[in-house]
């Protein structure tokens, strides 16, 4: 029999950016928000704890240049263990225009999410085309970054075109 003070809960979470009725639910933008700024606060917090390690290493005397050779610096692929800066701008660039085109950003002018599926659909492609060009070119951080983000905008794009489909015919039916 279990001791019920040592059971553990768990909380679920909705992390679906929209309602049933497509719509861009409010809570779903600061959730997302706060992950972001959590993620932001943890990469500067361990890019600051890799600096004085590589100051060590800098001021230690090497033996020989071949002996003070990194694995790093011999540009094989996927031995780096974080992603670079440029390719994460990349990922987070082609992410926030898919984002957008999925109804993540409202319009400024009216205030209303707009949605275009075929954009979406053609970002995502074009993040799939980069994973299939970059495959066993790519550190393990970066191929992470790439798979997780296609797999969650792949996720939402089904979501949004279905709330799409059924608003449309919704639509339809009134008419």
């Amino acid at each position: 029999m279990a001791d019920p003070k040592r059971e553990e809960t768990f909380k679920v979470v909705d992390r679906r950016l929209f309602t049933e009725d497509g719509e861009l639910r409010k809570d779903a933008v600061d959730l997302e928000r706060r992950e972001e700024e959590s993620k932001s606060r943890q990469e500067s917090a361990s890019q600051r704890s890799e600096k004085p390690a590589a100051a060590e290493t800098a001021e230690k005397p090497s033996v020989s240049p071949a002996a003070d050779a990194t694995p790093q610096a011999s540009g094989t692929p996927g031995e780096s263990e974080t992603a670079s800066p440029a390719f994460q701008m990349l990922v987070d660039f082609l992410t926030r225009n898919a984002a957008a085109m999925l109804g993540g950003i409202a319009d400024p002018q009216t205030g209303q999410a707009f949605v275009d599926i075929e954009g979406a659909h053609e970002v995502i492609d074009m993040m799939d085309a980069l994973r299939e060009k970059t495959r066993g070119n790519l550190p393990q951080a970066e191929e992470d970054l790439l798979v997780e983000v296609i797999g969650s905008l792949k996720l939402t794009f089904m979501e949004v075109s279905k709330a799409a489909t059924e608003a449309m015919a919704k639509k339809a039916a009134k008419k």
